[in-house]
């Protein structure tokens, strides 16, 4: 029972770091691009990234209300969420992909900033299960 509950304290714990690796690693993408002096890349990076942070949190919403709730019934609100997201996304997209206001390059570098938080923690994962490990 007790390996269960660490378990679970640890998928805590990394859900709890996964917005933070995120949020950092649209900070550092923005500030390089800032830094270089490419303000037109450093926006569409941004507008990427904040897309995808908001298309992570409302899925995770999504997943925990369905999971935690007893009914068959989900709010509204969390359907309206998770109904809206990709809509949202592919609309934000297209509009400055036709409009050529902000490099495409930049947003789609942006909308994978999820990737690069589950690929900082999926190493803090594998770090720790090499260094706990117990020897065969």
């Amino acid at each position: 029972m007790k390996a269960k509950t660490i378990q679970t304290s640890e998928v805590a714990q990394a859900e709890a770091r996964l917005p933070r690796w995120m949020m950092g690693l649209s900070v550092a993408g923005v500030l390089g691009a800032l830094l270089y002096g490419r303000v037109p890349f450093a926006a569409g990076f941004a507008l990427g990234a904040a897309l995808a942070i908001l298309n992570y949190f409302w899925l995770h919403q999504a997943l925990e209300h369905l999971f935690a709730t007893q009914r068959n019934r989900l709010p509204r609100r969390v359907i309206a969420k998770f109904a809206v997201r990709y809509p949202l996304a592919f609309g934000a997209i297209c509009f400055f992909y036709w409009t050529g206001w902000l490099p495409f390059t930049a947003i789609l570098a942006g909308l994978f900033v999820p990737v690069g938080g589950v690929l900082i923690e999926a190493g803090i994962q594998i770090g720790r299960g090499w260094r706990y490990s117990s020897p065969a």
